[in-house]
């Protein structure tokens, strides 16, 4: 993992996290699996793809996983696994993504190494904070718009939260929660490298259309910039 300093500021990571986060999921949907959401978000212009299950046993879940990281490979597009390390170091994924609850971050780090990509999660900028200070390579921040992907949500942020937590630290701020592809310029224009999206892409009846959508707004959102 490069890093640079500049006059005595904190350390810039330089690695290159996706603008458009998809998460699998098959909880909220079962008319596709996990590798076939996958396949459609990355025909989409999905960048980056999280593969999050939260039920069920390791094995399934392993199982599952490495189809995934099949897909992601054929495609050259980086796979995050969400929570569990082992799930991530077994099927060779680019990365992992930590909850608060989850495995510590920086024993992660010291586990998976500097070429691996770590993100955390964080409903406040202090959390931003420390998942800067303990290595995270980028943060999914939110929910900055009300979500039923989760049952015990935090504090809605809105783009105001998501300015305060780019202005915060000098990695990638991915946004979640609640984003729909019309929100998508104004939560990079409150400082948002990029968004990540869990039930607008995978209970969508054309998950590619959908996927499609946001990599057209978060295009136009730059080129317009």
């Amino acid at each position: 993992m490069e890093e640079s300093t500049t006059n005595g500021e904190p350390p810039v990571r330089d690695r290159n996290v996706g603008r458009l986060h998809v998460l699998s999921d098959f909880h909220l949907q079962q008319q596709r699996s996990h590798a076939e959401l996958a396949r459609l978000a990355i025909r989409g212009g999905a960048d980056s793809i999280q593969f999050r299950q939260k039920h069920g046993g390791i094995q399934n879940i392993l199982v599952e996983a490495r189809r995934v990281a099949q897909v992601c490979t054929d495609a050259s597009i980086p796979l995050i696994v969400d929570d569990y390390l082992d799930v991530a170091q077994a099927v060779g994924a680019a990365g992992i993504h930590l909850g608060q609850q989850d495995f510590p971050l920086e024993e992660a780090r010291s586990i998976l190494g500097s070429d691996s990509l770590i993100g955390a999660t964080a409903t406040n900028t202090t959390q931003v904070v420390e998942a800067y200070e303990a290595g995270a390579d980028y943060v999914g921040f939110g929910p900055v718009y009300p979500t039923t992907s989760k049952r015990n949500p935090k504090s809605v942020k809105g783009p105001d939260g998501v300015r305060a937590a780019s202005d915060a630290v000098p990695i990638p701020v991915i946004a979640i929660g609640g984003i729909t592809h019309d929100r998508v310029r104004s939560t990079l224009e409150a400082g948002a490298h990029g968004v990540a999206v869990l039930s607008a892409v995978c209970t969508a009846r054309n998950p590619e259309r959908a996927t499609a959508r946001f990599r057209a707004a978060i295009d136009g959102a730059h080129t317009d910039g």
